[in-house]
């Protein structure tokens, strides 16, 4: 794709970076067929080679971005596919970003969406402040029908929220046996508050399998739910937190690994180095904080999963987070592992498409994304599964109502199969 940014605009890294990026375009709409927005609405702009095209103008003009420009963004889930698909390596993933920080530091947003913006961002990274929200919000689940806008959806999905881990404050527990690895494990935000279980199944896997586990001083969320809505200074500053309280564990007793149960935060950490590289003080470190970073299931994967204490041959349908197979490229592995379990694990069909979560966007565009969801789970129901898995809670909490089986993390499946508790007792 030609671009003609001009020198002064090529100065600017993150403008030198979009400009290789969208260099690397051919047109050939490979993306199109693999785009859960373009599935089904058919529109080229809603297509990510439509979506580069309009970034691409507003990039260049260097103005304020249009109304047309952010109905076609903000309609993208982030979910990657594209990437996957694309013959040519475009990192679609790091233009969108650069697209959204754009819109957000020129674009004036309608009151009613300005305020639903902050109130999540001001909530979701936030347990200490997410967990009475949703106490307050599963009381008014009855009263959401009266809610303007996109409130309806925020209400209907709030649920009483479980009992605080004790496992999520800092702390270090033992390895089980010899010790094997020493790890460091995020323990993220909206999910200790949504489903505190599956840190504790981390935790027991891991020592379990004779990994030291530390819960490190000072690490909170990810950035990634900022980070999508164009909030860069808000995203690097949660990077900056998490780096620099992970690198005093790796500089302290070292680490093997930093372990990220929760597929849409590990996408982000493992994106570190990029989004801090051009700070002088950052940047070394978040390099090699984000070469650290692996999946609870590439950690499983090394160390080998010990044998089953019970072998259920339960029907598991897999469900591949879109941040974990198109973000992180980490597609059979958990399949391999809940197989070794002693599960019957069936692939979901037309399974690169997304489920319609992706971070807040079944707050943020709920329509699609219950179409999505829809769509998903009459793929779902096609395998029959009694257990249904995943990696990511957003798509556990996506999935839940409608899936007709009980939705649980892959670990946790795990952890039940080497000795843990039953993630299908009643909660």
């Amino acid at each position: 794709m030609q671009t003609d940014f001009t020198l002064a605009q090529l100065a600017d890294p993150h403008i030198a970076a979009s400009n290789d990026i969208l260099r690397k375009c051919v047109h050939c709409g490979f993306c199109t067929a693999t785009c859960p927005t373009y599935v089904l609405l058919g529109d080229e702009l809603d297509s990510p080679r439509g979506r580069i095209y309009l970034i691409k103008e507003m990039l260049q003009s260097g103005g304020p971005a249009t109304p047309q420009v952010v109905k076609h963004v903000d309609r993208c889930l982030s979910c990657l596919s594209c990437m996957t698909t694309c013959p040519s390596g475009v990192h679609y993933m790091h233009l969108v970003d650069h697209g959204r920080k754009h819109i957000e530091d020129t674009y004036r947003r309608p009151l009613g969406e300005r305020l639903l913006r902050l109130l999540l961002i001001h909530l979701l990274p936030y347990p200490g402040r997410f967990r009475p929200a949703m106490a307050l919000g599963s009381l008014a689940r009855p009263l959401a029908w009266l809610m303007p806008g996109r409130l309806k959806g925020f209400l209907r999905m709030a649920q009483a929220p479980a009992r605080a881990s004790t496992m999520d404050r800092p702390q270090v527990f033992p390895a089980e046996g010899k010790r094997r690895m020493r790890v460091a494990l995020m323990t993220g935000c909206v999910q200790q508050v949504i489903e505190p279980g599956i840190n504790e199944a981390t935790v027991r896997l891991l020592t379990r399998h004779g990994c030291e586990v530390v819960v490190a001083r000072g690490a909170g969320c990810c950035g990634s739910l900022v980070h999508h809505m164009g909030r860069e200074k808000d995203a690097l500053r949660a990077a900056r937190a998490n780096v620099g309280a992970w690198t005093a564990e790796l500089e302290g007793d070292g680490l093997d690994a930093l372990v990220i149960n929760a597929s849409g935060c590990g996408t982000t950490v493992k994106d570190y180095g990029f989004m801090l590289r051009t700070d002088p003080a950052w940047a070394e470190k978040a390099a090699r904080i984000a070469g650290l970073a692996k999946d609870v299931t590439e950690v499983m994967g090394e160390l080998g999963l010990m044998p089953p204490v019970r072998e259920t041959r339960q029907r598991v349908a897999y469900h591949s987070a879109c941040s974990m197979q198109h973000g992180q490229g980490i597609r059979d592995l958990p399949k391999v592992l809940l197989a070794a379990a002693g599960f019957a694990v069936s692939d979901v069909p037309e399974g690169h498409l997304c489920c319609g979560s992706a971070g807040t966007y079944n707050l943020m565009q709920p329509d699609l994304a219950d179409r999505l969801r829809d769509r998903k789970l009459v793929n779902i129901a096609k395998t029959a599964p009694e257990i249904v898995a995943t990696g990511n809670i957003g798509c556990m909490v996506q999935l839940a109502a409608g899936a007709g089986a009980p939705v649980r993390h892959t670990v946790e499946l795990l952890d039940w199969a080497t000795g843990g508790p039953d993630p299908l007792a009643p909660r």
